[in-house]
């Protein structure tokens, strides 16, 4: 009790994020830990596993009623919040080892450790699931592809006949955003960036970590849907087909502006960008791009996407004080969330200059994957059309020859260059 405590995790940060009050000074310390104003600032990694291992004043073993709830209450969040760092075989066997240790001790526990560790089975089961659908969908894509290659006209619809609404197909990408954001694991951040132990040069963690690639899946999403719209607008043969292809995805994009997902917004500004669209300069002139302007200038790159950062401010502050499931939806642009957590990882050392752990690093670095973690926990309130995802995510896309190739079909080339990009074609 005489030992000052770490706040809890939403103490930590004040409406700027980290509290800096930290730094004003670090007069108070224990045993090599250092406190300020009660926080935990700094400490030896040697000393902060001193401070959790048991001895005789401090927990002590023969009290193993005291012990045994706080181990149970730590591992129940640990497998509640990280459930994939338990795919590794030895971690689950640990796990087991312990939770049955606890169990025989107190009959109390039995119960509360058979939830836990049901709970866990359950989502690693319901993760298993998920990769086995990602899966078929790809083979699903891939004969789709051939099929397309041997007799283009069989299979091939656009978008607007399966989906003549664009609000609808905002809603419909949101369901997919939603899906795959939620199952991504905290522990995927770490895990991306960290290749060895943080905290020592030489020695390696567990090897074979990488036990889900959810994250990756989502980026591949994000790329399949940019390559879906400039398919789309690209096929059709004539113009003014191109251009009501190009206003519909417009629309498509301002809704999921309006909605908080960004990240489907951003991958059609991006499919709308690459050089087989952008350079289709009669069939954008066909086009009303004022819309469009708008919301180029909101996904503006300059200044670090400054635009962007303040919508996605507004949303997630919307999201606060939401009173429906709409309302509370962010979903961002998860390339640049990906980007902003790597620069954080490689910009701050560890460790201070004194070998201590560098805390204000980890907290702002948990701060922005708690945030994220909020966000992916909200459920989509639209229905689901199951015949919309079915072709979102299994129709096939031109690969970025194919598209070019279409594009000089379409408006022949207007440069050397073009000319000899389409003789290689």
């Amino acid at each position: 009790d005489s030992m000052p405590q770490t706040p809890p995790f939403s103490a930590m940060f004040d409406s700027s994020g980290y509290n800096r009050n930290l730094y004003q000074s670090a007069d108070d310390s224990c045993g090599g830990l250092y406190y300020h104003d009660n926080n935990l600032l700094s400490g030896s990694l040697e000393a902060l596993i001193q401070h959790l291992v048991p001895n005789v004043d401090y927990y002590p073993d023969s009290q193993i009623r005291k012990i045994a709830p706080k181990i149970l209450q730590l591992l129940t969040e640990w497998t509640e919040t990280f459930p994939y760092d338990f795919r590794d075989e030895r971690m689950m066997r640990n796990l087991k080892d312990l939770a049955h240790r606890i169990a025989s001790g107190e009959e109390t526990y039995r119960k509360n450790v058979q939830q836990m560790i049901q709970g866990l089975i359950r989502k690693l089961a319901t993760l298993s699931q998920y990769e086995e659908v990602l899966a078929k969908i790809s083979s699903t894509s891939t004969d789709r592809l051939t099929v397309l290659k041997t007799k283009p006209q069989s299979i091939q619809r656009d978008i607007i006949t399966v989906c003549s609404d664009p609000y609808t197909l905002a809603q419909q990408l949101t369901h997919i955003e939603l899906e795959r954001l939620n199952y991504i694991g905290p522990e995927e951040f770490v895990q991306a960036f960290v290749q060895k132990d943080p905290l020592d040069n030489d020695k390696n963690c567990y090897t074979e970590r990488k036990k889900t690639r959810n994250l990756e899946a989502y980026v591949e999403w994000f790329n399949r849907l940019s390559y879906l719209v400039a398919t789309e607008i690209c096929m059709p043969v004539k113009k003014k087909h191109r251009a009501r292809m190009i206003e519909y995805f417009i629309d498509v994009a301002r809704e999921c502006f309006n909605i908080g997902n960004f990240n489907s917004l951003m991958a059609i500004i991006s499919g709308m960008n690459m050089s087989p669209v952008s350079r289709l300069k009669k069939t954008w002139a066909k086009v009303k791009t004022a819309k469009f302007d708008v919301l180029e200038h909101q996904m503006d790159p300059s200044s670090n996407f400054y635009n962007y950062r303040t919508a996605l401010r507004g949303a997630a502050q919307r999201s606060l004080t939401a009173h429906s499931s709409r309302e509370k939806i962010v979903i961002p642009f998860f390339s640049l969330l990906i980007k902003d957590i790597y620069f954080l990882n490689e910009g701050c050392a560890n460790r201070l200059p004194n070998g201590h752990v560098n805390f204000e690093k980890f907290w702002e670095l948990a701060k922005q994957v708690s945030e994220f973690m909020t966000w992916k926990q909200v459920e989509c309130p639209f229905e689901r059309d199951r015949k919309i995802l079915q072709y979102l995510l299994t129709v096939p896309v031109f690969s970025e020859d194919a598209l070019y190739l279409a594009s000089y079909e379409s408006e022949g080339p207007e440069n050397h260059i073009e000319k000899d990009r389409w003789k290689s074609l």
